[in-house]
Parts: structure tokens; C-alpha cells; sequence
């Protein structure tokens, strides 16, 4: 195969981008770095039957996550719901809908056995135009957005389910007031502070009652 004079300067640019890709966080699907305490996994939903259900199923298995049936063992990853909201965002001259915004949200549940479980929301907003005159299209566009929304939601669970690594360290899914991940001395720390408060306020209340 003849290399033209360009050939380099092609090479040259995919070089570029790939770096620049790597360095900004982008990452392929199937390619976040989940952690190997969560390799194995039980996976659980409200509706076993749903298209997020199916679709997340399947990111799992793109990030080489084995699914086995829940024990109390093995770590869970449960969908706990789902739900659509719309708002308009701008109207015609006539007072009727020019602009819609959809909000996909997804509540689900991590557990972790010796660790402890936690609860996140995901949530994807979208715009569109709604055309009057063509409800059919209306209702395609609708449909391919919530589609598109179902996806972005199960990358960025996956893309949660990477972030665990700080917590299964710390052993614990605790955070503190400002989402930082505590450790178990700050547990007990935070306990002891909480049951000394409890005390003080109840010698308080018992030397007001004598008096």
C-alpha cells in the first residue's frame, strides 16, 4: 500500500485526539474502571420487565460485571424507580406549547455486604419543539428522546458504581455534610460526639426540671 505525503500528518492527528481524549476523562462504553469488589453482582429492579431494566442489564454486562442472583453476600444493585417530568419552556403568539422540557429521573439503591448500602438519583433533562400541526412527530421525537435519556442514566450509574472504590476503602457509604466519604474512626468519632450532645442536653433538661 502506497503512503501519500499526508499519510503522517493523519497519523499524526489521530495521536492528538486520542490523547486528548484520555486526558479530558472520556471514556468508551463498557470501559469504566468499576471496582473489582463490585465484579460480582446481584442485580435487582421494581420492574424486571421495563426498558431501563433491560438496558442497564446490559451496560453491566458490557463492563464485564458478573450478574448472579441476590445473597446476602454479594453486593446489589437495585432500580428503585423511574419517572418523566415536563415543563414548558417557551410559547407561540397563540399561547400553545413551542418548547417542551423532559426530566428522566432514575432512584436506585448500591449495597455493599460489610459495608452498607446507599440511595442516588440520576436524572437527564432534554428539550424539544412541540409542532402543533404534526402530533405524530410530536410523539416519535418524545419516544427517541426518553430512549436516548434511558441510556445516558444507566452510563452514568455505572459511572457512580466507579466512584464506590473511595467508599469500599473506607469500608463504610457514609458521607459527611459536604458528600465526603468517612471513615470508620469518623464514624465513631461522629457517634461518641452525638451520644456525648444527647447527654448534655439531657443533664440540661434534668437540672431544669429540679429547679
Amino acid at each position: 500500500m502506497r503512503l501519500t505525503h499526508s499519510t503522517p500528518i493523519k497519523l499524526s492527528l489521530v495521536l492528538v485526539l486520542t490523547t486528548l481524549l484520555s486526558a479530558c476523562g472520556f471514556h468508551l462504553r463498557g470501559d469504566y474502571d468499576v471496582p473489582d469488589a463490585l465484579s460480582t453482582m446481584s442485580f435487582t429492579s421494581y420492574d424486571e420487565y421495563s426498558t431501563l431494566t433491560r438496558i442497564v442489564h446490559r451496560q453491566l454486562r458490557m463492563n464485564s460485571i458478573d450478574i448472579v442472583p441476590p445473597a446476602t453476600d454479594v453486593p446489589n444493585l437495585n432500580l428503585d424507580s423511574e419517572s418523566t417530568t415536563e415543563r414548558t419552556l417557551s410559547l407561540y403568539q397563540n399561547t400553545r406549547t413551542a418548547e417542551r422540557e423532559l426530566t428522566y429521573q432514575v432512584n436506585y439503591t448500591v449495597t455493599i455486604p460489610d459495608i452498607g448500602d446507599r440511595k442516588f438519583t440520576t436524572s437527564v433533562t432534554r428539550s424539544y419543539l412541540d409542532n402543533p400541526l404534526s402530533a405524530l412527530a410530536k410523539s416519535v421525537e418524545q419516544d427517541k428522546l426518553e430512549n436516548e435519556m434511558r441510556h445516558t442514566a444507566a452510563n452514568q450509574i455505572i459511572r457512580q458504581m466507579a466512584r464506590l472504590k473511595a467508599n469500599i476503602q473506607a469500608g463504610t457509604m457514609e458521607l459527611d455534610k459536604n458528600g465526603h466519604t468517612l471513615t470508620k474512626d469518623e464514624i465513631e468519632q461522629q457517634r461518641l460526639q452525638e451520644k456525648r450532645q444527647k447527654k448534655a442536653a439531657s443533664d440540661l433538661s434534668n437540672s431544669d426540671e429540679i429547679n
